[in-house]
């Protein structure tokens, strides 16, 4: 499958980079939070009507009117292909009220897999499940059970289980909601909105909900596919694989590897490098200005930088130690410093033979110190020298650099202290 950055999978900004439509946001900003206060005071009341109200035709007529007020505006393309045999849809995720839109066009109930259940859980729309539920496996077995029922009401599930912005590709779908029935729906989502962005990672829905009333308009476009059958033969992520495709092509994106792992640890690794970013600036900001030009010297005057800087010498003597200050001056953090530093192994390893080699210029015994200086290093492998295209790549790229520090590491510890592999 084709893949992605995953920088271009999120939104993780709300507001634009554009100066004119900043300008414009500006100006409409009075309007915006007059607006979202009007709305607030009428979705209480659209929240009353719904639960008035029982499940109906009617009932989904005048909620999605009055959602059009609130500045969700539903649309739906093929609608006569809705199949209303189906026991399971499957749709992109984008928002976190992708299943009130859909329950505004057809009755269906969607689980709540991450949170507390209790009367936010019910107020969002989102189905209890009655059972503490361990694991995927036995959810799914609950879903299958509740599927069985003849007059049970279609599962709206989101293999993905994470939103995206929508725009650039899909998350690799689990193939656990395709255990369930051998019959699927797929239903595609498209969501606008200007001058913001739909959704951001860091978000709460409760968050989301403001922006949309803040925003003038949110438009949502519902499309139905065709029910994809599970062909004989087919595992459960096959069958998975086969409906992302699918879903992909209707909504002109790339159906990728990149997981709800893979996103989680990408925003870890954001937060990371932002908190790095403002101590550096805070802290230490005259260092900052004179980095390219830092002394070796210069570490001495501050002992935290001097003993950050031994801590990383001694997993990699090999390196000057000029090169470790100036590297812990700008990460302020001895683990990226080392990670930073094994990625240029190579680099290192070439300066120094570069010395060995002029070496027969001098005395016989300087020439021993040299060749005791020019010995190879212990191996550590080295990384990919580009950045990986997928985030399999640089995966495999930042996992290899971490078994090569452990093993390193385990080795000048059992040298240094003189014990045996059976000592471990």
């Amino acid at each position: 499958m084709e893949t992605r950055g995953i920088e271009q999978m999120f939104d993780f900004q709300r507001l634009p980079n554009d100066a004119l439509i900043l300008v414009l946001l500006l100006l409409y900003s009075p309007i915006g939070l007059c607006l979202m206060l009007l709305r607030i005071f009428i979705g209480v009341h659209v929240f009353l009507v719904s639960c008035a109200l029982p499940d109906s035709l009617l009932r989904r007529f005048i909620v999605r009117v009055m959602c059009s007020v609130l500045g969700m505006h539903v649309r739906q393309n093929n609608p006569r292909l809705r199949d209303r045999n189906a026991k399971l849809y499957v749709c992109n995720h984008v928002t976190q009220f992708d299943h009130n839109i859909i329950n505004l066009l057809t009755s269906c109930n969607t689980p709540l897999l991450e949170g507390s259940a209790g009367f936010v859980c019910w107020a969002r729309g989102f189905m209890e499940l009655g059972t503490v539920v361990s694991s995927r496996a036995e959810l799914a077995e609950t879903l299958r059970r509740y599927c069985s029922a003849s007059e049970a009401l279609p599962l709206l599930l989101f293999p993905e289980e994470d939103t995206t912005n929508g725009r650039a590709g899909l998350l690799k779908f689990s193939s656990w909601p395709f255990s369930i029935v051998d019959s699927v729906q797929p239903v595609a989502l498209w969501v606008k909105r200007p001058f913001l962005a739909v959704n951001t990672p860091d978000s709460s829905w409760l968050t989301e909900l403001l922006w949309t009333f803040f925003v003038p308009f949110t438009v949502y476009q519902v499309r139905w596919l065709p029910t994809v059958s599970r062909q004989e033969g087919d595992s459960h992520q096959d069958f998975a694989n086969k409906v992302q495709e699918l879903l992909a092509t209707e909504l002109g994106v790339v159906s990728t590897q990149i997981t709800k792992a893979d996103k989680a640890e990408h925003i870890k690794r954001k937060r990371h490098t932002v908190t790095q970013t403002a101590n550096s600036n805070l802290g230490a900001r005259h260092r900052t200005v004179t980095l390219g030009f830092m002394a070796p010297s210069s570490s001495a005057e501050d002992p935290r930088v001097s003993r950050m800087a031994q801590q990383v010498k001694e997993v990699l003597p090999d390196i000057p130690i000029s090169v470790i200050t100036r590297d812990i001056l700008r990460t302020n953090c001895v683990d990226t410093t080392i990670t930073n530093l094994l990625e240029s192994t190579e680099e290192f390893h070439t300066e120094v033979s570069g010395g060995a080699a002029s070496g027969p210029a001098r005395s016989h015994s300087s020439s021993s110190s040299s060749a005791s200086a020019s010995a190879p290093a212990p191996a550590i492998k080295p990384t990919a020298k580009s950045f990986g295209k997928s985030p399999i790549e640089r995966h495999m790229s930042l996992q290899e650099r971490k078994e090569a520090l452990y093993e390193y590491a385990r080795r000048r510890y059992i040298e240094k202290h003189g014990l045996s592999q059976e000592d471990l």
